[in-house]
């Protein structure tokens, strides 16, 4: 067995077992991803103090330029936090809501939690105007999710959910709100 299907049924385990094991998991899981935007942002600070880099935009406008970035990350975070307990699950992948979720911000990307994430981490960029922040890790972050989602978590949902997920998929835009709508049938 691959490493890759050895963390699709490690995640599928986690996600469909007791929920004792699953709420002793849950905080484990937000510590790693809240540890790794810490270590992010310090990397961040560090590599454009060490390098010394310039001003990327002058203050004040980084202010005014950073709250929209800031503002969807928190909306977006929030929504998507009601809808999961809503659905008695959290944003945790070891602890999610049994049902699959399609309404609201996930009618428009199947991972709205990310896009504010990554919205957010944009606008804390802009805010301390970090270039790394900006220009190396947020999008590396993103294309880190990208490929954990598409290696590994969507295949552990579209064992959990079959066809309803498959039809999702093909419907909705992973990370990245389209502008053209589909029809989900």
């Amino acid at each position: 067995m691959r490493l890759r299907d050895k963390c699709i049924d490690l995640l599928y385990k986690a996600a469909t077992g007791s929920r004792r094991g699953r709420n002793i998991l849950t905080p484990v899981g937000a510590l790693v991803f809240f540890c790794l935007i810490a270590l992010v942002l310090l990397a961040s600070y560090w590599l454009d103090n060490l390098l010394k880099l310039p001003t990327i935009i002058p203050r004040p406008y980084n202010l005014a330029l950073s709250v929209p970035f800031l503002f969807a990350g928190v909306v977006l975070a929030l929504w998507c936090n009601l809808l999961f307990l809503k659905a008695k699950g959290t944003p945790v992948p070891l602890n999610p809501p049994k049902s699959l979720i399609v309404t609201g911000p996930y009618a428009i990307t199947r991972n709205p939690m990310l896009t504010g994430s990554f919205s957010g981490l944009f606008g804390i960029g802009v805010l301390m105007n970090s270039f790394f922040l900006m220009f190396v890790f947020t999008p590396l972050l993103v294309l880190l999710a990208v490929l954990e989602l598409k290696y590994i978590e969507e295949p552990e949902l579209e064992k959990r959910f079959g066809q309803s997920y498959i039809a999702y998929r093909k419907s909705v835009p992973m990370v990245f709100p389209s502008l053209k709508r589909k029809n989900m049938k």
